[in-house]
């Protein structure tokens, strides 16, 4: 009862908020919860084939957007990335229905909430991208993150794993009598941007201590690996796949019992190669087909600030979100540097107080921008003084800190047939989007 009381206020309460042109946010979420503090537990009988988690640092808003997408329309998901409890119960108290069923549920999931996630909800699948260090001040090093997810996953002893095998620490999650392993044997570059990447690598050992070799590495510690001393390597691969990387798009060629079938992704950078790959692999799991899931990336549209183009005062802008050094440096080796940058740095929660990894990213890949160069967000002198270390002239960086009235002057400055590259940390993101 209680359950159908906090569905009926909640959905009320957004009503008169969207009424009175307040935000929303996950407030409606945060409502049902406190009516009824189970809320989540009963959402699950509302979703009758599979109920997946997306989890990771990097990729989780674009790997759980490609996979509700892929996976059909009658599926429920949290499309804006609100991936804590609040924002999670949020989009369920929204959309369920006395007597509506859902085929699908596609949760993105913030790690340290997973495991309280799976307090209430017994999913059936859960995907982990990667590994990164992000936001130090909520979650210190990765061991812990990593200790966190573990505790998640053996609270679910049924559940499916999806695995990055490229990750060495994510590889180390095979806890469940069930895992599927994805990765990449190789990656081609056909791009303007250097197949180079100076995203820092985490130095990992191996359970005997010895430290890890690499006979391949893609990016930061993503890679072929393998253990001199006791002979451990990288797990063997059930979708494997290469990736050809071009300016405005790669294709996949994914290998899975002896078959091969390739795929067009209209997305940019081996980042998103790899949010692909756990997407594809993920919905062939759950039996889609190789053309439908062709068909459905055919239509499939970035999430807002995920490699997503907008066009502003007529001004083609492409918005591209960094939150630490690993996905930081692997966005910043593909802007283009003939476009006028803005980067918008802020240091709310969601962003993370610490913003010393604006000095751990490879920022110096900007030091031959040829056009504007505005920082911008709460930070925008921290990020001004990183750039001025990472090579750009100082007369050649203008600071304004209210980030619309930066994007409008930008906008307002520059030709018609010149672009825009945003990178905005994740509160300034949600500014720009309101804009």
């Amino acid at each position: 009862m209680r359950f159908y009381i906090s569905l009926i206020i909640s959905k009320l309460t957004y009503c008169m908020l969207k009424l009175l042109n307040r935000p929303a946010t996950s407030f409606a979420g945060y409502l049902a919860l406190k009516i009824c503090p189970d809320f989540l537990k009963y959402c699950k009988k509302y979703v009758k084939k599979s109920f997946i988690n997306v989890t990771g640092t990097n990729g989780k808003t674009t790997t759980s957007g490609l996979l509700a997408h892929i996976l059909s329309k009658n599926v429920i998901h949290n499309t804006k990335g609100a991936n804590m409890l609040s924002g999670i119960a949020n989009v369920f108290a929204l959309n369920i229905l006395p007597f509506k069923t859902f085929d699908y549920a596609v949760i993105e999931t913030d790690e340290a909430y997973l495991t309280k996630f799976f307090d209430f909800v017994k999913s059936d699948y859960l995907v982990v991208t990667n590994l990164f260090r992000d936001q130090l001040d909520r979650y210190g090093e990765l061991d812990y993150t990593a200790k966190i997810i573990k505790d998640a996953i053996l609270k679910n002893p049924d559940l499916k794993l999806i695995l990055n095998a490229d990750d060495p620490r994510v590889a180390t999650f095979n806890l469940t009598k069930s895992v599927v392993y994805f990765g990449f044997e190789d990656v081609e570059y056909h791009t303007r941007y250097t197949e180079e990447s100076n995203a820092p690598s985490e130095a990992f050992n191996c359970t005997c201590q010895s430290p890890l070799i690499y006979s391949k590495r893609f990016y930061a510690q993503q890679g072929h690996y393998y253990c001199e001393n006791c002979g451990y390597k990288r797990p063997e691969v059930n979708y494997s796949a290469t990736v050809k990387l071009f300016d405005d798009y790669f294709e996949l060629a994914i290998t899975h019992n002896d078959k091969t079938e390739n795929f067009q992704i209209n997305l940019t950078g081996l980042y998103n190669a790899y949010n692909a790959l756990a997407a594809i692999t993920t919905a062939f799991e759950n039996g889609i087909g190789a053309q439908d899931i062709q068909n459905a990336l055919n239509s499939y549209r970035s999430i807002f600030g995920r490699t997503e183009t907008r066009y502003i005062n007529g001004k083609k802008t492409l918005i591209q979100l960094i939150k630490n050094p690993a996905g930081a440096s692997e966005v910043l080796k593909t802007v283009d540097l003939n476009s006028n940058i803005i980067v918008a740095i802020n240091d709310d929660y969601a962003d993370g107080r610490d913003v010393s990894w604006l000095w751990d990213s490879d920022f110096e890949q900007l030091k031959d921008a040829q056009k504007l160069v505005v920082t911008s967000g709460k930070r925008a002198y921290d990020m001004a003084v990183r750039l001025k270390y990472a090579g750009i002239s100082q007369d050649k960086i203008i600071v304004e800190p209210d980030i619309k009235k930066a994007i409008k002057y930008v906008s307002n400055t520059i030709g018609n047939d010149e672009k825009i590259t945003i990178l905005p940390t994740y509160t300034a993101l949600l500014k720009i989007s309101k804009y």
